[in-house]
């Protein structure tokens, strides 16, 4: 049984929930926790790695995106205490992708001749472009915005830089209890994704994939370097508690946020 959502997104990313909004989710899904993992940004009202909130239990996380080579990876931080080695490495994070999305926002808007409506700031994210894209004149709707016009690859596309590996967890070890490795299943190449696991205390076991995997590759660097199998929805919407983790699992992240 599902009782705590350890991967979760807000309006201070790209998700559409709130502080204030998120038990009244929780409680839909019936998760009595909830892991806000914002990309690349702590949440600025989470003061404490662990709040209550309307009888829901909140984790402060993160989740970053690294590079080790040619792999994009994401790390998954819980418990976060905030330090001034990841704040700054977080106002450059956020500094690289404002000058992102400026060059974006002017390569579609002289693309095809729009205006688009949006406030380029911190925490923007191309979900936010493509939504304002489907906002336009543009003859694009998000998804295709988001697919043919802004994606990788596609002709607006810009690309961003990311921390490597090794910075990034070591900067979230310091101020984290817990760093894993997120939906290690998704990445274009899961066994080196995988391999870095070695290095980090957790990994995220359960997760939505939107097509058949299979999860023994991960069962197995669980068992080969005792790691915390964590779990989450990865919700950028209202609706918790598509994956998750057990009492017993989550009693093991909590226990290691208070230690």
């Amino acid at each position: 049984m599902v009782v705590a959502d350890l991967h979760v997104h807000t309006t201070n990313s790209d998700g559409t929930l709130t502080l204030s909004t998120l038990p009244e989710a929780a409680e839909r899904a019936g998760v009595e926790a909830v892991a806000v993992t914002d990309h690349d940004r702590v949440h600025p009202d989470l003061d404490r790695p662990l709040t209550s909130c309307d009888g829901i239990e909140i984790v402060h996380g993160i989740e970053l995106g690294v590079t080790t080579g040619t792999l994009r990876v994401d790390l998954l931080g819980y418990g976060v205490r905030r330090s001034e080695r990841l704040q700054e490495l977080l106002e450059t994070v956020q500094a690289n992708r404002v000058e992102r999305a400026r060059q974006i926002v002017a390569g579609v808007e002289d693309r095809l001749g729009v205006e688009l409506d949006i406030d380029v700031e911190p925490g923007i994210h191309r979900t936010h472009i493509a939504h304002a894209i489907d906002r336009s004149d543009a003859p694009y709707d998000y998804r295709r915005a988001r697919d043919e016009l802004i994606g990788d690859g596609c002709p607006c596309h810009v690309s961003r830089t990311v921390p490597g590996f090794d910075r990034g967890r070591r900067v979230l070890s310091e101020a984290c209890a817990l760093v894993g490795l997120a939906h290690p299943l998704r990445y274009p190449d899961p066994e080196r994704a995988l391999a870095l696991s070695a290095d980090l205390d957790a990994v995220e076991l359960a997760y939505p994939y939107d097509r058949a995997v299979d999860v023994e590759p991960v069962v197995a660097a669980i068992d080969d370097h005792d790691l915390v199998p964590t779990g989450g929805s990865d919700a950028h919407d209202d609706r918790l508690g598509l994956a998750g983790v057990d009492r017993a699992t989550y009693d093991r992240v909590r226990s290691r946020i208070l230690d």
